[in-house]
């Protein structure tokens, strides 16, 4: 048995489209990116980063891009945390070396 289709008008609305992104979405990227090769702009995605969450937190869902700055957020909090320990290598190696100057 055959039933006839539904009436037109029926069914799920749509979605809608996507909330904007932060403003600072692509800028807090970029910088994460770029940390990569430059490890000094990684405390800059990392502050940046989390202030642009907490403002997406807050903004209950009225703005987007949390993905992406959360992908400039991380990468940013690594390559801080490499240059950190990159610092404290160099230092390390400083004292070592003046050590040994002095005890010789």
């Amino acid at each position: 048995m055959s039933y006839p289709p539904p009436p037109p008008g029926y069914g799920y609305p749509g979605y809608g489209p996507p909330p904007p992104d932060h403003p600072q979405t692509t800028t807090v990227l970029v910088l994460g990116i770029v940390s990569l090769f430059c490890a000094l702009s990684g405390p800059f995605a990392w502050v940046m980063g989390k202030k642009a969450l907490n403002e997406i937190d807050a903004s209950g869902g009225t703005v987007g891009g949390r993905s992406n700055v959360m992908i400039g957020y991380v990468l940013g909090i690594v390559t801080s945390v490499v240059l950190i320990l990159y610092l404290l290598l160099i230092i390390f190696f400083i004292v070592l070396a003046i050590i040994g100057a002095a005890s010789a």
